[in-house]
């Protein structure tokens, strides 16, 4: 039995959002604010339908879905235009968390294969209408795809006899008692389709009436309730809100029992003012949304420390932390910590990109261009080779920091920041 999801999905088009995969009517000229949209109204996942023409549309295409993947804060699953295995790691390098091949198309299904022995049978889904599709490569299906998403909602039942591999169904009008129905198959994983486009702001609704039916739904559960916690005087739970890549402190606040259930239901922070006397969700207003990554309590039981996604600013005065008024500082080195270093070297590059400073070095990479970028990135690359044959080991490090600061001059010519390489490297 998996945790049933509510997968919204967008149909890109000549760069805009249009309603399915038969009607290009206009839903969104701007898919990255409707992809936003979804995710702020606790949409699970995102499924990106590709329905370009030709090469120039195709490569619009991939620009708008490494945007949203970036933009949003659910894994995003890419689909259409597949044709080769450069399709299926154009999509992943975009930043989609799955591919997934139309096996209705026989080039498709012949690539399982090659695409899964690659990337990973967990970053492929299979797509398709009617489950005799399945059924003939059933077998390879099994070992090369981890899931099955069925575009035909009235074959649902052939195919959870026909497998047991998770399933997410594409429905695009559906009455309440057919939902349960659905999720009451044990593989299927989740729905999609207009179904959930359109009933986006009803989501959490949808969710308690299916769990009030005995269907488990994806959302956070907590380890403690709220009784297990030791409260302050006036019963409320003081929070350290955290970012949980820098893990830098951006805030203190405070919950009661409403809020912390508040958080746990919709995934984002919700808190209790003391000076106002009332609930509130962060980034209600401002949009600045706090997305729970992780919450942990102390010792006690008497603080949460919760790890977020801070989009925008955290501190109402429009500062990244609340924490930069400077009471005491003793004199100390600030390069402990690798990821600050190669950010603030990284940003003194690219200003010197768009501020260029006469007789700057780096101003003189990037006004010979990209060639001597590279040349330079190469000899480099050659002088680490030597200096690790070297007995002296000071010479290793010091040619392996040139060679970094030559890739930084490359990765800003060529607009990839460090958050692009560790993503990607988190993600194998």
């Amino acid at each position: 039995m998996y945790s049933k999801k509510f997968i919204a999905c967008i149909y890109l088009y000549h760069t805009h959002a249009v309603k399915s995969l038969q009607d290009t009517t206009i839903v969104d000229t701007d898919p990255i604010r409707l992809a936003r949209f979804y995710s702020e109204n606790n949409i699970d996942e995102l499924i990106l339908f590709d329905m370009s023409e030709g090469d120039e549309g195709h490569e619009e295409a991939l620009d708008i879905i490494k945007e949203i993947c970036a933009a949003v804060e659910v894994d995003v699953f890419g689909a259409g235009n597949i044709h080769r295995m450069e399709d299926v790691k154009k999509l992943l390098y975009a930043g989609c968390k799955k591919a997934i091949l139309d096996y209705d198309k026989p080039e498709n299904v012949a690539l399982t294969e090659e695409v899964s022995l690659k990337f990973g049978k967990e970053k492929l889904l299979a797509a398709y209408n009617d489950e005799q599709v399945i059924a003939r490569h059933l077998k390879q299906t099994e070992k090369y795809i981890s899931g099955l998403l069925l575009m035909n909602a009235h074959r649902i039942r052939e195919t959870a006899a026909l497998t047991e591999l998770p399933m997410i169904v594409q429905i695009n009008q559906l009455a309440l008692n057919k939902l349960l129905e659905i999720f009451s198959h044990d593989n299927v994983a989740g729905i999609t389709g207009n179904t959930v486009n359109d009933n986006v702001k009803e989501i959490l609704n949808l969710k308690d009436i299916c769990r009030e039916n005995g269907i488990q739904v994806e959302r956070l559960e907590a380890a403690y309730k709220w009784s297990d916690f030791k409260l302050s005087g006036d019963g409320l739970l003081p929070v350290v809100v955290q970012d949980y890549i820098t893990l830098e402190v951006l805030m203190v606040a405070y919950m009661n029992e409403e809020a912390y259930e508040a958080t746990l239901r919709t995934g984002k922070m919700h808190y209790y003012s003391r000076s106002r006397k009332e609930q509130w969700l962060k980034g209600e207003t401002s949009g600045h949304f706090q997305y729970v990554k992780a919450l942990h309590a102390d010792c006690d039981l008497d603080t949460l420390l919760a790890r977020v996604s801070q989009v925008g600013v955290a501190c109402h005065t429009g500062a990244r932390s609340c924490f930069f008024n400077e009471v005491v500082k003793k004199d100390y080195v600030e390069g402990a910590n690798p990821l600050k270093v190669f950010e603030e070297v990284f940003s003194v590059i690219q200003d010197r990109k768009l501020h260029p400073k006469e007789g700057s070095y780096t101003n003189y990479l990037f006004d010979k261009g990209v060639d001597k970028i590279l040349k330079k990135l190469g000899e480099e690359a050659t002088e680490i080779v030597i200096a690790a044959k070297n007995p002296n080991a000071n010479e290793i490090k010091y040619e392996m920091a040139d060679f970094l600061y030559h890739m930084m001059v490359l990765m800003a010519e060529k607009e990839v920041s460090w958050t692009d390489i560790t993503e990607e490297l988190a993600r194998r």
